[in-house]
Order: structure tokens, then C-alpha cells, then sequence
């Protein structure tokens, strides 16, 4: 199967559970790397992984690994999302590791270019692709977010053929 490219993407909508989102508290997004200083005040060690979003207005944000995306975007829609990590170099800090592996948010590959934007701007070095890429599907039949794995496009859940675009949003509200 030729899968096609992946074009840019996004904005992405938070996907996942309801009682995550209703969690987020106003106020309590990640933190804003502007640049390299900030991202000394904030990354605390070699290869710590991050969990970060990028936000509607292009500005990487940051929060620990195990934090939710939907918290680190406050709530909103992104540009990206995924896990990050650091490490110092002679230049300063650079990207170890970039994902796009969000299950809140489901951020197709081709959100890359966002990402890589927002690190640009911070005037981090980053790799030219993410270090590992997810691709994430809708199944049409059951409605499951499923990860592609090896190309294979089929569901998990119910093994329906899946779609070789970007199909992930929210769910439709239950018809009353």
C-alpha cells in the first residue's frame, strides 16, 4: 500500500476523555519557551522528556511528561502536540527526541512544520522530522482511535479497513 504524504495539518481539537478537559483549570497552561533562556529556567535535566503543545499563536509551551496535553493547551485547540526531550550541548540546548504522540490531541505528522516553527522561534536546534512519528486514524465502522502500525491500516478494534487521511476529530455529541 502507497500511503500518501502527510500534508500540514492542524489546527487539532482535544479528542480525548471529557473529564479530562473538564479538569483543565483556566489559567494553568505550560509554560511559554520564548527562547533558549527560558528553556533554561524550565528543562531541569539531560533528556527529561516533556510533554509540549504548540499553541494557536505558534508558541511552543512545555509541562512535565506526565502532565495532560489538553492542561498544557489550557483547554484550546493546538497547532502540535507530543513529547520532547533536551540536552545541553556546547550551542546550548537542542532536541534529544520529538513526538507527535498526543492521544488527547491526535496531531497527524504533518503538524511538523508547526512544531518546528515554534522550536525555531525559541532558537532551539531540532532534528529536520520528528524522531518518531505516530499515525493516528478514526475507524469509520467503530469510532476507535487507532495508532497505524507498519503501514498497516486496519482497525484493532474491529479490523474495518481504515482511512489513508487524517480523520481524527472530536466525536460527534449522541443525537438526543
Amino acid at each position: 500500500m502507497t500511503v500518501p504524504p502527510h500534508p500540514p495539518a492542524g489546527p487539532y481539537r482535544y479528542v480525548g476523555p471529557e473529564d479530562i478537559l473538564r479538569a483543565v483549570v483556566p489559567g494553568s497552561e505550560g509554560y511559554a519557551v520564548r527562547d533558549l533562556a527560558g528553556l533554561t529556567a524550565f528543562a531541569v535535566e539531560d533528556g527529561e522528556p516533556y510533554t509540549y503543545v504548540v499553541g494557536l499563536d505558534g508558541r511552543l509551551r512545555l509541562a512535565p511528561r506526565r502532565s495532560e496535553h489538553v492542561a498544557c493547551a489550557g483547554g484550546g485547540a493546538v497547532l502540535g502536540a507530543g513529547e520532547v526531550s533536551f540536552r545541553r550541548t556546547g550551542r546550548g540546548w537542542e532536541v534529544h527526541e520529538v513526538t507527535n504522540q498526543s492521544t488527547g490531541y491526535c496531531p497527524d505528522p504533518g503538524c511538523w512544520p508547526a512544531v518546528a516553527a515554534a522550536l525555531d522561534r525559541a532558537g532551539i536546534v531540532r532534528p529536520d522530522a520528528f524522531t518518531h512519528a505516530l499515525v493516528f486514524r478514526r475507524c469509520e465502522r467503530c469510532r476507535e482511535i487507532n495508532v497505524v502500525r507498519e503501514e498497516v491500516y486496519v482497525c484493532v478494534f474491529c479490523e474495518d479497513e481504515l482511512p489513508l487521511f487524517w480523520n481524527v476529530a472530536p466525536r460527534d455529541p449522541p443525537s438526543s
